[in-house]
């Protein structure tokens, strides 16, 4: 059993670290073999990058815009 007992009871950590620990006892309970987990996480991870990457890439090309229309 994972200890919880580094973190304040139902402090933002707390619940953040028992989320994961959720998370990955799922896919442990239901067998899930690893090679999937690691690529279920490498796929969020990308898709939370490619967010971040146009957001970005959005605001950036606002930023030149505006920057060449104050020229």
């Amino acid at each position: 059993m994972l200890i919880m007992a580094s973190y304040r009871p139902y402090s933002p950590e707390w619940n953040r670290k028992r989320y994961l620990k959720e998370a990955i006892d799922k896919y442990l309970d239901d067998y899930i073999d690893n090679n999937l987990i690691i690529d279920d996480i490498l796929d969020i991870l990308n898709e939370r990058s490619e967010a971040a990457y146009n957001e970005f890439t959005k605001v950036n090309e606002l930023e030149n815009w505006l920057t060449k229309a104050k020229d």
